[in-house]
């Protein structure tokens, strides 16, 4: 049971490192300097957007056999793990929060759009359908979410700066394809491959 807290923890954290996401986390901190609305707002998103990703994939677990739910895990954690590896960058314009909605609001509106189709979203999809605990798992995401965005709203750019973001994608990459091995595996053995 605690598995499915943690590894998504461990997994959303490490992937977000870079991600466009703590880009706009860091747009956000800088422009308004009110972290706890903007925290605030980032819990809200992610638990909306999380949610939603993990009802598909407890759906993907429900009405896939074994057979394909483990091979389509296997191939995602694998792109996932290869998508990892690319940089995200945000576009000038992306996030800059120019209606002036407010520092929660905007931080709200901002990260729920910029999660759909984000790696983190699609590791919720894919983890939801792998781990049995559903909330555990929507508990996990989001606080990997804000393991790694919550420093870069307090601290600023120091923290963006500081960290070995090459480093952190590739120990993300790297924990995604140890899941797509597992689930490779699962998958040869569901379908009697192995023994």
């Amino acid at each position: 049971m605690l598995e499915s807290l943690l590894v998504p923890t461990g997994i959303v954290a490490l992937a977000e490192i870079g991600d466009k996401t703590q880009l706009l986390a860091l747009i956000l901190a800088a422009r308004f300097r009110k972290p706890w609305p903007i925290i605030a707002g980032i819990v809200v998103a992610t638990l909306a957007n999380h949610a939603a990703a993990a009802a598909v994939g407890a759906w993907m677990s429900t009405y896939l056999t074994d057979v394909v739910r483990h091979w389509i895990l296997a191939a995602s954690f694998t792109a996932t793990a290869l998508w990892t590896l690319v940089p995200d960058k945000m576009d000038d314009d992306e996030g800059t929060g120019k209606r002036n909605y407010g520092p929660f609001l905007t931080t709200l509106i901002a990260f729920f759009i910029a999660e759909i189709g984000d790696k983190t979203q699609v590791a919720t999809v894919m983890l939801a359908a792998q781990y049995p605990h559903l909330l555990l798992v929507i508990i996990g995401t989001t606080l990997g979410m804000l393991i790694a965005n919550v420093p870069v709203v307090l601290a600023g750019n120091f923290a963006a700066d500081k960290l070995p973001l090459n480093l952190i994608r590739r120990l993300a990459a790297v924990a995604f394809f140890v899941l797509a091995i597992i689930s490779l595996y699962d998958a040869m053995k569901v379908s009697g491959w192995i023994g």
